[in-house]
């Protein structure tokens, strides 16, 4: 299986993204931006970073670009599409994934690991999780606060499109970084192809940075392929 990681100006985890995709027996490649063909790519990884410098929206420019045009047809045709931090801020500005993601409520920057509760382990990026696991993944952004209207709220919850939700690490009761409706970190689509989620799994792939709570989303995708 071959991954495209999409590269916009301002990306800074594209090589986190290719190292945690190679580390679980992948390949990747990096595809620029104005490219307007996803030929030969099984998957497509939109990667963290400041696209643009955020300007406008976080994603808001991104969202634009030639290259996603091939991301929203991947996504119809029921290819897998990752987008993490700054990913997911380019699918739901694109229309992708619904919903928004707005400046966090302390207005500030945020870096940190947090508690992130497995909703769902039926999926490609969560099959090798238990349903209800809370792993450690590291966080890094100032406009991660998932925001939709009631409606949307209602139909993520009721299709069960909710995949991650902020969790105690060890029961604080200030668990949620941001301020996120729900709790969310991460959804996906109604076929379950596509992934947004604001915490960094490709951060924590290996002991030597800090855990390894990452690397099984990964290594589920291989195991999709082989499968």
């Amino acid at each position: 299986m071959k991954w495209a990681i999409i590269r916009f100006p301002g990306s800074n985890c594209d090589e986190d993204a290719r190292f945690a995709l190679e580390k679980a027996g992948l390949k990747a490649e990096y595809v620029w931006h104005t490219e307007t063909s996803l030929k030969g790519f099984d998957g497509a990884f939109l990667p963290g970073g400041f696209s643009y410098g955020d300007y406008l929206r976080a994603g808001a420019l991104a969202a634009k670009s030639p290259v996603m045009e091939e991301v929203r047809r991947f996504a119809h045709q029921g290819r897998p599409v990752i987008g993490v931090c700054n990913g997911f801020q380019v699918l739901t500005e694109a229309g992708i994934l619904p919903g928004a993601l707005l400046a966090n409520l302390n207005l500030h920057f945020t870096c940190k690991e947090v508690g992130v509760r497995v909703e769902r382990n039926d999926l490609p990026f969560t099959r090798l999780y238990q349903k209800g696991q809370v792993l450690r993944l590291p966080i890094a952004h100032a406009e991660g606060r998932y925001y939709a209207d009631a409606e949307t709220l209602a139909r993520l919850e009721g299709e069960g499109l909710v995949v991650f939700r902020y969790a105690p690490l060890k029961g604080e009761a200030d668990y949620n970084p941001n301020g996120s409706l729900h709790d969310i970190a991460g959804i996906t689509n109604e076929k379950g192809n596509v992934l947004g989620m604001m915490p960094h799994p490709e951060r924590a792939v290996d002991e030597v940075l800090g855990g390894t709570d990452g690397l099984p989303l990964f290594l589920g995708l291989l195991e999709e392929v082989a499968g």
